[in-house]
C-alpha cells in the first residue's frame, strides 16, 4: 500500500477547484476519471474515492492539520497528508510531505473527535439546526449516517426487463447485486462498479436510484391511462420511474423551471423506451393554471436543502448555508400552494423532499393545510426516512387527496 504521485497531484488539484473554484464534487471527480487513459479501476478508485473523503470530512482534517480557508496548496497537501496518516499510508519521502507529524496528527484527531460538529465535518449552524429540528440523540445518529459513503441502487426499466433478468445479466459482466426486499425494482451493487459503461445501461435495463428515492413515484399510487404531472421533474429520475408504473400508457407532463434540465430527461427516456411524456418549461405561470384541476395525480418533490442525501453530495456540507435553508422553506409553501391546484378533484398528490428537518416536511404539510386551496385536501399518510433507520437517504413523502366537492 503505497501513494502514487500522479494520482495524488490529480487529488490535489481536483481539491483546489473544489474547495478554492467552488466547482461541484461528482463534476470534478468525473473530470479527474479522464486525466490518464493508462490508469486502472484501482488508480480510479483511489482518486475518485480520496477526493470525496477529503471533501467529506474537510473541516476534521482541517482542524487537525491547523490550516484556515482559503486553502492555498501548502494547506491542501497537509489536509492530504493528515487522511493519509489516518489511512495507515506510508508517508514517501516527497518534497510536499516533509515533516508530516504523524504523531500530533493522531493526538489532535483523538482530542478534536470530542466535539461532534468537528468529528462529523460539519458547519456549527447545521449541527445546531439538527439538533433543533430532530433532537440530539436522533441528530447524532443521523449525521453519523450521512458521513457514510452512498451504496450504489439500480432501478430495474420494467419496460425492457425484469429484476431477475438484470440481475443475470449484471453477473455475465461480474458486476454482483442484491435484491432488496421491499423493494420490487431496486437491486444495490456489492462493490462499486463503473455501470453507466455497460450496454445493459446503454440499452436502458435501468438506472441509478437510491432505494428510498424509488419509494416516491410507488407511493403516488398511478395506474396505467392516468394523467399524471411532475411538477418539479429535473432531469427525470422519478417521472422515469413514474412512466414504467404507467407502463407507457396515459400521459405524464414533465416540468420544471431550466429547459437544460428537461433536456437531460428527454435523452433518458429516449434511452429507456419512454414514450408518454410531455415536456413543459415553466417560464410563466400561465403554464401551471392550464393545467388547473386536470390531473389524476400531482408530484411535488419539492426543492429542499438535501440534507437527506449528504452521503451522496458530501460537497454539499460546506455550499450549503442558512439562509438557503429560510428561503427554500418560503419556495416550498409557494410550490405547494400553487401546484396543488392542477390536481382534479378526487385526485392525489404526493409531496415529497430530500431532506430529514421537519420544517420542510410535515410542518410544510400541516401549514397547508390551513391555506384555502389545503383545504381542498384530505391528508391520507405520510412517510418520513432516516438514513441512520433505512441505511440509504433521507426522505420525505406525503400523500393528500383533493376533496371532490358535494
Amino acid at each position: 500500500m503505497r501513494l502514487h504521485r500522479n494520482l495524488v497531484y490529480t487529488t490535489i488539484d481536483s481539491l483546489n477547484a473544489i474547495f478554492n473554484e467552488g466547482e461541484y464534487a461528482d463534476k470534478v471527480v468525473a473530470r479527474a476519471l479522464k486525466k490518464d487513459k493508462r490508469w486502472g479501476s484501482s488508480d480510479r478508485k483511489f482518486v475518485a474515492e480520496t477526493i470525496y473523503e477529503i471533501v467529506r470530512w474537510k473541516r476534521l482534517y482541517a482542524e487537525v492539520a491547523e490550516v484556515k480557508e482559503p486553502f492555498d496548496r501548502d494547506n491542501l497537501w497537509r489536509m492530504f497528508s493528515v487522511w493519509a496518516v489516518l489511512r495507515g499510508y506510508p508517508i514517501p519521502d516527497w518534497r510536499q510531505l516533509e515533516g508530516t507529524p504523524e504523531r500530533k496528527i493522531k493526538g489532535r484527531f483523538d482530542e478534536l473527535s470530542k466535539t461532534r460538529a468537528i468529528k462529523e465535518s460539519i458547519p456549527d449552524w447545521m449541527d445546531e439546526l439538527g439538533v433543533k429540528e430532530l433532537g440530539e440523540e436522533v441528530w447524532a445518529k443521523e449525521i453519523a449516517a450521512q458521513n457514510q459513503p452512498a451504496k450504489v441502487i439500480l432501478r430495474t426499466n420494467t419496460l425492457k426487463t425484469t429484476k431477475e433478468n438484470l440481475r443475470a445479466v449484471l453477473m455475465d459482466l461480474d458486476i454482483e447485486t442484491e435484491a432488496l426486499p421491499d423493494q420490487p425494482e431496486a437491486l444495490v451493487l456489492k462493490e462499486r462498479a463503473n455501470v453507466f459503461m455497460t450496454d445493459v445501461f446503454k440499452q436502458g435495463f435501468f438506472e441509478v436510484q437510491d432505494a428510498n428515492s424509488q419509494l416516491v413515484a410507488s407511493y403516488l399510487d398511478v395506474k396505467p391511462g392516468m394523467r399524471v404531472v411532475d411538477t418539479c421533474a429535473g432531469a427525470g429520475g422519478k417521472s422515469l420511474h413514474i412512466a414504467a408504473l404507467m407502463e407507457n400508457k396515459g400521459q405524464l407532463i414533465a416540468m420544471d423551471l431550466y429547459e437544460s434540465k428537461l433536456k437531460q430527461l428527454k435523452i433518458r427516456a429516449k434511452r429507456d423506451g419512454v414514450f408518454n411524456i410531455e415536456y413543459r418549461i415553466i417560464d410563466s405561470t400561465k403554464v401551471i393554471k392550464r393545467l388547473h384541476g386536470t390531473a389524476d395525480r400531482v408530484l411535488i418533490d419539492a426543492p429542499c436543502s438535501g440534507l437527506g442525501v449528504l452521503k451522496r453530495n458530501p460537497d454539499a456540507k460546506w455550499k450549503l448555508k442558512p439562509e438557503f435553508i429560510d428561503n427554500i422553506r418560503k419556495i416550498q409553501s409557494e410550490v405547494l400552494e400553487s401546484y396543488s391546484k392542477i390536481v382534479k378533484p378526487g385526485g392525489k398528490l404526493v409531496y415529497a423532499t430530500c431532506s430529514v428537518l421537519p420544517s420542510e416536511n410535515q410542518e410544510q404539510v400541516e401549514r397547508f393545510l390551513t391555506t384555502d386551496i389545503g383545504k381542498e385536501f384530505t391528508f391520507i399518510k405520510d412517510h418520513k426516512i432516516l438514513a441512520h433507520e433505512s441505511g440509504f437517504d433521507g426522505f420525505y413523502m406525503a400523500l393528500l387527496e383533493r376533496k371532490v366537492k358535494s
